[in-house]
């Protein structure tokens, strides 16, 4: 009778155990708040840029303010105006309905790409030439603007060409900028002389601190309409293909901004923003 007795008590605890250890496991279980188990994945951060900017409410692009015609600041009123900043107002609208829904974000040619990465922007609309090395670290949208790189000197200046640049003439460049790297290569006796952006290196081609300054020809129009006193010389030496800059492996939004850039380029508004700011129309 005693036997049975304690028979009884161990399968209750038995079960009691088994039962217990069921509820624990549940518990566990990943995604499940308690237990040992994992916290709930980070649901904005797998739902990619797209998801996150509706999330917000608000598109954070990195764009540039010394770029006269494609983001320039006024030091005065405080907007930025520019080609690559209608741009970005008009994706804002395609995505939120409202172009004033953007939140414009300073980059320069070195910083862009690691504000991109670590998420400090959405998207980078600044100038932005497509190179296979840069393809390592971001992905591109389909070029929307086509530029090549050229010269800016002071009117009445002996160098009339690339093949001016001889040994002792100083070049001015933007840091971080392709048209470093192909100066160096194309004009391998001048002395090369780096600037945080490129209004800096404009003011210091003013000031006389180099003999010509060098970027994509769209940039250096817009330096002569700020000072006339200077001209683009030499036709354009290289190609250069505008992308806009998305996060590495963001294909979702990379395909979202190119079906709004050939929806822009065939309602003729992409036509309207060229004219405005380059004052033509763009090739065919």
């Amino acid at each position: 009778m005693k036997m049975k007795r304690w028979m009884t008590t161990g399968a209750i605890s038995v079960l009691v155990l088994a039962m217990l250890a069921a509820c624990g496991t549940k518990s566990a279980e990943p995604g499940k708040q308690g237990g040992d188990g994992a916290k709930p994945a980070d649901s904005k951060a797998a739902a990619g840029t797209l998801a996150a900017i509706k999330q917000r409410g608000k598109l954070v692009a990195g764009v540039k303010y010394d770029t006269k015609l494609f983001g320039l600041k006024d030091p005065a009123s405080g907007k930025v105006e520019g080609f690559d900043i209608d741009i970005a107002k008009a994706l804002a609208k395609k995505i939120l309905g409202d172009e004033n829904k953007v939140e414009l974000k300073e980059v320069t040619s070195k910083t862009r790409i690691p504000m991109l990465q670590n998420g400090e922007i959405d998207l980078i609309i600044a100038t932005m030439t497509i190179t296979e090395d840069r393809k390592k670290e971001v992905d591109f949208t389909d070029v929307y603007f086509k530029a090549g790189q050229s010269l800016l000197v002071k009117k009445g200046s002996a160098i009339k060409s690339i093949a001016d640049l001889k040994k002792g003439t100083k070049v001015l460049v933007a840091k971080g900028s392709t048209s470093a790297d192909n100066i160096r290569a194309k004009a391998k006796d001048a002395t090369v002389l780096e600037f945080e952006n490129y209004q800096d290196a404009f003011t210091a081609l003013k000031a006389g601190q180099g003999d010509a300054l060098t970027t994509d020809n769209a940039i250096l129009y817009g330096m002569v309409k700020q000072d006339p006193n200077f001209q683009v010389v030499g036709g354009t030496f290289t190609d250069e293909p505008y992308g806009i800059a998305i996060k590495k492996g963001d294909t979702e939004f990379v395909n979202y901004v190119n079906t709004f850039l050939k929806d822009m380029k065939s309602s003729g508004e992409y036509d309207k923003t060229y004219e405005k700011w380059i004052g033509e129309k763009p090739a065919p």
